[in-house]
């Protein structure tokens, strides 16, 4: 067992991790279940639908929107809940209620424990009326705004041509079925990014606008185009249709840093240049940290775009250790952990991780 004595900069750095796992930026609508807590969930006071699912499964990923969707539906029931177990991590829970395939949906109700299995469709719609016909509830499906930009011959070169903007085109016909399975796959990369002022996810329905679908060589559908700042020619996605796919792709092209929840990552706002400076202002006497806080500022100021407004945050880091002692950044951490536990906007969210990342520059 582990001492009980921990070290400042180490509390430091385990109460980063716990603001990251813990933020409600991260939730899912949708309660992920363990061998630990299953059954204080399940079979109690309400009834639970569980999908019974693996990270890896195809038909499992392509059920995952309609899925978030039924859960974000059901969130108010309160007899109901809509959960998830994942069957790599807790297999002998999966093997108890006999799950042989993926996904496996069950439906277990107010206090019981014995399951019945559902067989029907895996559209939110059916999901939800199976739902509200075993639970005797009368839930309405939560209407989603789309956060997927769409485009016309009158909006297209404002938007698409803008040089401020990365933005991603999907050319689509609406009797398509490739396009109709990557649909919510497409809405979801659009949520992900929606706090993102210089990435732009949109769509364009080629099969009514045939002039710009030509115009751009579109001979199939769906057809994905990236439009990045520096080439307005634009340029072919071929890469994978999956959600992380997709995140991949927009974070190494536009530099942005999200999970394929939305969520800010441990890298967001951290300036690589800036390391070998903090580096330096954490080895150094008090007496010459004034120094290398010049040779910081410095720096920053040759900072340009979002750098620059990030590496003002490292500055008054410095400024604050300075001022405040070396216990300023596990207080600070400890404060941007219990503002990440309220209900806060997804902005308030992006603003306290990265200044959470770029404190825990100065722990190390």
């Amino acid at each position: 067992m582990a001492s009980p004595q921990i070290s400042r900069r180490a509390l430091g750095l385990l109460l980063v991790l716990a603001a990251a796992v813990v933020s409600p930026a991260a939730a899912d609508e949708v309660v992920a279940l363990t061998e630990a807590d299953f059954e204080k969930e399940v079979g109690q006071d309400r009834g639970a639908l569980v999908e019974f699912y693996a990270p890896w499964c195809g038909h499992c990923k392509k059920l995952a929107p309609e899925y978030e969707k039924l859960g974000t539906s059901f969130k108010k029931a309160k007899s109901v809940l809509i959960a998830k177990v994942d069957c790599d991590e807790h297999k002998s829970l999966c093997s108890k209620y006999g799950v042989s395939g993926y996904p496996t949906i069950q439906w277990f109700p107010k206090g019981s424990l014995e399951p019945k299995k559902y067989e029907g469709q895996r559209s939110v719609e059916a999901l939800a009326e199976f739902v509200n016909s075993e639970a005797g509830t009368n839930v309405k499906i939560a209407a989603i705004p789309s956060s997927v930009v769409v485009l016309t011959p009158e909006t297209f070169d404002s938007i698409v041509l803008d040089e401020t903007k990365d933005v991603l085109v999907e050319f689509y016909a609406p009797w398509c079925g490739h396009c109709k399975h990557l649909a919510p796959v497409y809405e979801k990369l659009a949520s992900v990014f929606k706090q993102d002022d210089g990435v732009v996810i949109a769509n364009l329905d080629a099969d009514k606008h045939t002039d710009l679908a030509e115009k751009y060589g579109v001979s199939g559908f769906p057809t994905l185009k990236f439009f990045p700042k520096g080439n307005k020619a634009g340029e072919d996605y071929d890469g994978g249709r999956d959600l992380d796919d997709f995140v991949k792709f927009i974070n190494e092209k536009c530099g942005t840093s999200r999970d394929s929840k939305g969520q800010l990552n441990s890298e967001a706002g951290l300036v690589a240049s800036l390391n070998p400076l903090v580096k330096e202002f954490l080895n150094a006497a008090d007496d010459k940290r004034k120094e290398v806080l010049s040779k910081i500022e410095e720096d920053v100021a040759k900072l340009s775009g979002s750098a620059a407004k990030h590496g003002k945050i490292y500055v008054t880091a410095a400024k604050k250790i300075m001022d405040k002692g070396s216990d300023y950044t596990k207080e600070e951490t400890e404060r941007l952990h219990r503002l990440l536990e309220k209900s806060i906007s997804p902005s308030k969210a992006d603003e306290f991780i990265i200044k959470k990342n770029i404190l825990s520059t100065f722990s190390s």
